[in-house]
């Protein structure tokens, strides 16, 4: 029937006009206006001070159901007895006869059609729940909306989980409410970080806006740490729950119970994102049996405390920044942080290991998937290592156990950052800091940063054959022979290469830094003209990763197979195989991987007879490199095959056009450049006709162009 619709109209009863503008919400109002058309009983639920109250409110204002909105605002309630009471008084119901109230209700509403609006019912939800569930049996024309952190859990609820709000609309509400203290906010960056402080939480946004009257928005966000202090003030017409941030969040810790508190102060130890299995292990204990955190964490789930999301990795939970910084004070209080911050560092540790182990297998996609999740809380975990002095071993074991990650997956910089401080550290444990060491230098490598790489190197190698480390000698010797490739001394390369890789055979090491040593000595053979030994090489690498289900190095094997299709004249057998090396590299977010294939690719392009599109790929490699290190590690080697293109691709389009292409290629952001490579299907490239002129530069590709500078001196003198 019409009068159960939610539409702009005339609102009978007691909803009370808002006070100032509404702001945002436009998708959430909508939302919340076609749940109550479909249910009769809808509960907005959220963490304190998410907007809960104003967003029902403002939809309960675009119902006109015959007999008016009605609102409850239940939060002075102390005594369940008295919820059918502040109904009854809510309706403005006068009864001098000896029923009941609830007898006083029904009565009343049972020919009326009307919302009625609950706001504040949490710490009342049994009562709430039996009250609405018999209401809404006997009273056809009755709909409720409920406001509160947790569902009434009655039959035929509707829950509408409410989130904070976006950081364009936590900056418009900020902005709306400072101008009503006669302050323009306006675009101060000051302002947009602060609301992404407060995660975009309408009440703590609107109570930072009102201290704009003594601070300005740098001063605001400088004493943001001490937000619970700060952000109080709120107007005198406001619930006393919503008055100060502190307030607000207090509310919900007053509703748990001893073992929820407790919970709630140890989840505060995790940063971001985290799952049961991590909060089962960190969280129990000393009070809350393991057993118990499962059912305990439910409880604050359905209290909004923590939020439930479905993700990649499977299903998580996090807690607000504000919540977490209330129960990181309780933490605190207790005297039990430390030790719970161990808890949680021992279980990162941990996993580290695990997904170090698991790197070389079939598993890389999820383990990779599974850091990226979990970073925060390894930065959590770091952070607390670096700050103990008597635990900087774990940090140096927890930085260089990450090797797979900082190298493979594209956190070059970030790894750099905490191995720099972590082999500062005199930790007492030699292995650790070896491990850490050999790291260091290799990510230095990647980063085209010789010099540090060196100094790591060596100090790890002279380090290692002090304390008779065999492991640890292995994979200096290794990261020598890797930097010694993209210096281009290529006979010292394969030297140091072929002695790791004995090394690696005396110990029984086998993993992907084995393998990549491998690719590496067979680079070091292609560059030198052996071609079908480096083929080789890289074949049985193809063949092991495929056994074992790596598909990180295998992406580095393809590519050295590519490069040597090129030059042996079979660009198209080259260019399936970058295809597949690009899309292995680019899953992992491996940014060198990626560009050195584009890289090559737009040599093939070229060859194949499209100088245009060769031109547009070497503009977007080159948007790709200040992202990784140095461009192709100013290596002549890795050089040529960029030089040769672009030389191809200028006598064909000229070079007005190439720059042209190389611009276009240049705007192209890394996710559209690898899809541009990536989708460009085979039978659209055109074949060159007669001889092309990679057969000649397949010989000068084996040399650096500063020696054949010097070759071609020697010979014409």
């Amino acid at each position: 029937m019409r009068d159960h619709q939610c539409s702009a109209g005339s609102v009978d009863g007691n909803l009370p006009l808002e006070p100032n503008s509404f702001v945002g919400r436009t998708a959430e109002l909508a939302g919340l206006t076609r749940a109550l058309d479909a249910a009769r009983l809808v509960t907005v639920t959220g963490a304190g001070g998410v907007g809960k109250s104003r967003l029902a409110a403002r939809a309960a204002a675009r119902c006109a159901p015959r007999d008016g909105v009605w609102r409850v605002e239940l939060a002075p309630v102390r005594d369940p007895e008295f919820v059918d009471h502040a109904l009854v008084a809510a309706l403005g119901l006068t009864d001098h006869t000896t029923r009941l109230p609830r007898e006083t209700l029904l009565a009343h509403l049972a020919e009326r059609q009307l919302l009625l609006v609950l706001d504040g019912f949490e710490h009342l939800v049994d009562a709430c729940a039996g009250l609405v569930g018999e209401l809404l049996r006997r009273v056809p024309g009755l709909r409720v909306l409920a406001a509160g952190r947790r569902p009434l859990a009655v039959a035929g609820e509707r829950v509408f989980p409410l989130a904070p709000l976006g950081e364009d609309e936590a900056v418009a509400l900020f902005a709306d409410r400072a101008q009503r203290h006669g302050v323009a906010a306006g675009e101060d960056p000051a302002v947009r970080e602060v609301c992404r402080r407060l995660d975009g939480i309408p009440l703590a946004v609107e109570l930072a806006a009102g201290r704009l009257r003594a601070l300005s928005p740098g001063q605001l966000l400088e004493r943001l740490d001490d937000r619970f202090r700060l952000l109080t003030g709120g107007g005198r017409d406001a619930p006393p729950r919503h008055r100060t941030l502190r307030t607000a969040i207090g509310w919900s810790h007053e509703l748990c119970t001893p073992q929820e508190r407790l919970l709630w102060s140890r989840l505060s130890v995790f940063a971001g994102r985290f799952d049961l299995e991590a909060v089962e292990y960190v969280c129990s204990g000393h009070g809350l049996a393991a057993d118990d955190v499962l059912d305990v964490l439910t409880e604050l789930l359905a209290q909004s405390v923590v939020a439930r999301e479905e993700t990649p990795t499977g299903v998580r939970y996090r807690m607000l920044d504000t919540v977490r910084a209330y129960g990181a004070d309780w933490l605190e209080a207790t005297g039990d942080a430390l030790r719970l911050r161990r808890r949680h560092r021992d279980w990162y540790l941990g996993l580290a290991t695990w997904c170090e182990l698991d790197w070389f297998s079939p598993r890389q996609a999820e383990v990779a998937a599974r850091v990226e999740a979990e970073l925060p809380n390894l930065r959590c975990a770091l952070e607390h290592c670096l700050s103990e002095p008597d635990e900087a071993h774990l940090g140096q074991y927890l930085a260089g156990s990450l090797w797979f990650y900082w190298a493979g997956c594209g956190r070059l910089s970030e790894g750099r950052h905490w191995l720099e401080q972590v082999v500062q550290q005199d930790s007492g444990h030699e292995q650790s800091r070896l491990k850490a060491l050999w790291v260091l230098g290799y990510v230095a490598i990647l980063q085209g940063d010789t010099v540090p790489a060196l100094a790591a190197l060596q100090e790890c190698r002279e380090e290692a054959e002090r304390a008779a480390d065999p492991t640890a000698v292995a994979y200096a010797e290794h990261r020598s022979g890797c930097l010694a490739l993209v210096s281009d001394d290529m006979a010292r390369a394969e030297t140091l290469l072929r002695s790791a890789l004995h090394r690696y055979q005396e110990i029984g090491e086998l993993n992907s830094n084995v393998l990549m040593a491998q690719v590496e000595l067979a680079m070091t053979r292609a560059f030198q003209g052996d071609l079908p030994g480096a083929v080789r090489l890289c074949e049985d690498v193809r063949q092991v990763c495929e056994d074992h289900g790596e598909r990180w190095t295998r992406a580095y094997a393809l590519f050295v197979l590519a490069y040597a299709a090129w030059a042996e004249g079979d660009p198209a057998r080259a260019r399936a195989l970058l295809t597949d090396c690009l899309a292995g590299a680019h899953a992992f977010h491996d940014l060198l991987g990626s560009v050195l294939s584009v890289e090559l690719l737009a040599l093939v392009t070229a060859v194949q007879g499209d100088a245009a599109e060769a031109a547009v790929l070497q503009g977007a490699a080159g948007r790709m490199w200040p992202s990784v290190g140095l461009p192709l590690f100013g290596s002549a080697y890795y050089n040529a095959p960029h030089e040769l293109c672009e030389a191809m691709a200028r006598e064909r389009l000229g070079d007005e056009r190439y720059e042209e292409c190389v611009r276009e290629g240049a705007r192209l952001v890394r996710e559209a450049a690898v899809s541009r490579a990536l989708e460009r299907p085979l039978d659209a490239v055109p074949s060159p006709r007669g001889p092309v002129r990679h057969t000649t530069a397949r010989v000068e590709m084996h040399e650096p162009a500063a020696s054949r500078t010097r070759k071609g001196g020697e010979t014409a003198g």
